[in-house]
C-alpha cells in the first residue's frame, strides 16, 4: 500500500475487479461540521367492397392471395423482435460523447465470483433495470458475446498485467485488440477500452513508467484499425493521485506523480478523453468518520461546507470530490478536460472496524446518488459539465479478497435478485428463494412473448380481409 499524503489518514485497503488487488486511497475532504439540518400506435385503414349477396364467396384467387398476404406478414412481424437492437447501435454513432456513455448513469460489471448468472442473464437484468452503460475489468469473450446485439454501451479492459509488454511491443497491442476488439465491434457496442486500473499511486515505478507507453501503442493499433474515432481511451484513477484535497479549490496532484501525469494528461487532452477517477464518500467517511457527517457524504439534509477560497457551497461529498479533480486538472493546466466517476458505491455490509458499512447507509447513498445523477446537471464549480458516473457493483462477489466490505458492494444478490433496493427491477423478486431453471425460463418466456406480439397483429389483419 502507498504511503498516504501526510494530511490524508489512511483508508483501509479494497481491492479492485482488475488483478492483482489494490488499494483504494480516499478523498480527505474534512471537515468539523455542525450537527446535519434537517408512441401512440395507428392500424392501417382497409377498405372493404360489399356485395348484396347472403354469404360471401371467395374467388378462386381470393383464398391464395390472403393467405399470401399472411404469410408476407407474419414475415416482415419476426424480425421486428430483434430491431430494437439495431435500432440502438445505430442512434448513437452521430456523437462521440454520447457513443461512449449514454445519459448519466453507468454500472460496473464485476465477476470474481463463482455463482453468478450467464452473461446472458445478466444482459437482460442490465435491460430490466434500464442500465445502459457498462464497465467491466477485463474482455471476457463469452461477456462479449452476450453483449452482442444488445445495443447497450460496453467498456473493456486491459488488466494491469499486460501493460509492460505492450509499452515494450507495439505488436502486442494490436494483438490484443485482434483477439478482443475486432472480431466484435460493432455488432457489441465497445464504446471504450480502460488500460490498466489505478495504476499510479500503487508503489509499483515499473507499471507506472509503462502506463503511457501502453496507451500510446493502444491508440496506435485503433487508429490502424480505424477504430480511434469510435472506441474512447483512458485510464481510471485512485484518489491516491492527489496530494490534498480539502478544500476543492486546494486540490493539486502528487509531485512525484506528474513525471507520468504530465505526458498522459496531454495525450488524453489531444484526445479528448475525460479524466477518470474513483470516488468513494463511503471509504472517506470510513476513515474519519468523528471528523466528517455521515449526511454530507449519504446527501442527506446537512450544513455542508463552503471553500474559502471560491466561496462555493457544497452540501454533498461526492461533487466535492467530483470538484477537487477539476481544480488538480485546472492546476495542472488542463482546464477544458472533462472529469467522470469510474467507480463510486458503499457497502451494505462490513467488518465492526469498517463505519458507515450497512444496508440502510447503502440504500441511502444508492438511491440518493442516482436521483442526483438523473438531474443532469453539473458540480458548483463546472456547473455545464453534466456529471457521470459508474456505479460499483452489479453484484456482490463472493471470491474478492480483503475486507467484509469489498463483497457486500452489489445492488443485485447473484441469483438476480436486488440486494440494495433502490427501485431497480430484478429477474426475480428480493424474497423469491434463488432457482436453479430460472434463468432458463426467463429465456423461453421472453422468446414466447416476442413472437406472441407479433403474430396477433398479423391474425386480426387476415380475419379482417377474410370477412
Amino acid at each position: 500500500m502507498p504511503r498516504a499524503p501526510r494530511n490524508v489518514p489512511r483508508t483501509p485497503p479494497a481491492c479492485s475487479n482488475a488483478r492483482p488487488p489494490r488499494c483504494r486511497h480516499t478523498f480527505l475532504l474534512r471537515s468539523r461540521l455542525p450537527p446535519p439540518l434537517l408512441a401512440p400506435s395507428s392500424s392501417p385503414r382497409h377498405h372493404r367492397e360489399t356485395a348484396v349477396m347472403s354469404s360471401p364467396r371467395w374467388k378462386s384467387g381470393d383464398g391464395r392471395r390472403r393467405l399470401l398476404l399472411l404469410l408476407c406478414c407474419c414475415l416482415l412481424a419476426f424480425p421486428c423482435c430483434h430491431a430494437q437492437a439495431t435500432t440502438t447501435n445505430i442512434s448513437h454513432r452521430s456523437d462521440h460523447d454520447s457513443r461512449s456513455f449514454v445519459g448519466t448513469y453507468g454500472i460496473n460489471y464485476g465477476r470474481i465470483a463463482d455463482n453468478l448468472p450467464a452473461p446472458e442473464d445478466v444482459v437482460r437484468l442490465l435491460k430490466l433495470a434500464r442500465i445502459r452503460n457498462v464497465k467491466i475489468y477485463d474482455a471476457d469473450h463469452k461477456v462479449l458475446d452476450a453483449f452482442r446485439g444488445s445495443g447497450l454501451n460496453l467498456v473493456v479492459a486491459i488488466p494491469n498485467e499486460f501493460l509492460k509488454d505492450m509499452a515494450a511491443n507495439p505488436s502486442k497491442a494490436m494483438d490484443w485488440l485482434n483477439e478482443n476488439v475486432q472480431p466484435y465491434h460493432p455488432s457489441t457496442r465497445i464504446v471504450g477500452i480502460t488500460v490498466g486500473n489505478e495504476v499510479l499511486g500503487g508503489g509499483d515505478t515499473g507499471l507506472a513508467e509503462a502506463l503511457v507507453g501502453a496507451v500510446a501503442n493502444v491508440h496506435d493499433a485503433l487508429k490502424m484499425l480505424r477504430l480511434d474515432r469510435d472506441i474512447e481511451l483512458t485510464t481510471p484513477h485512485s484518489e491516491a493521485v492527489f496530494s490534498n484535497s480539502y478544500p476543492p479549490s486546494a486540490c493539486v496532484f502528487r509531485e512525484d506523480l506528474m513525471v507520468y501525469l504530465r505526458p498522459l494528461l496531454d495525450f488524453f487532452s489531444r484526445t479528448g478523453a475525460p479524466f477518470y477517477v474513483n470516488a468513494y464518500p463511503f471509504l472517506a467517511y470510513m476513515s474519519d468518520p468523528s471528523h466528517i457527517d455521515i449526511n454530507y457524504a449519504l446527501f442527506k439534509p446537512n450544513s455542508g461546507i463552503v471553500d474559502p477560497k471560491t466561496n462555493l457551497h457544497y452540501d454533498n461529498m461526492f461533487e466535492a470530490q467530483l470538484d477537487a479533480a477539476y481544480f488538480a486538472l485546472e492546476a495542472a493546466g488542463y482546464p477544458g478536460m472533462e472529469v467522470r466517476v469510474a467507480e463510486t458505491g458503499w457497502a451494505s455490509a462490513g467488518d465492526a472496524t469498517e463505519a458507515g458499512a450497512s444496508m440502510v447507509n447503502a440504500v441511502t447513498y444508492n438511491r440518493n446518488l442516482r436521483k442526483r445523477l438523473f438531474l443532469r446537471k453539473g458540480t458548483p464549480y463546472r456547473p455545464d459539465r453534466v456529471a457521470k458516473a459508474y456505479i460499483f457493483a452489479l453484484f456482490n462477489e463472493d471470491l474478492k479478497p480483503g475486507p467484509t466490505t469489498e463483497r457486500h458492494y452489489g445492488l443485485f444478490k447473484p441469483d438476480g435478485s436486488v440486494s440494495i433496493n433502490i427501485g431497480l427491477k430484478g429477474l426475480v423478486p428480493s424474497s423469491a428463494p434463488p432457482s436453479p431453471l430460472f434463468f432458463k425460463r426467463v429465456r423461453a418466456w421472453g422468446w414466447i412473448v416476442q413472437y406472441s406480439a407479433a403474430l396477433l397483429p398479423c391474425t386480426l389483419i387476415f380475419l379482417a380481409l377474410a370477412t
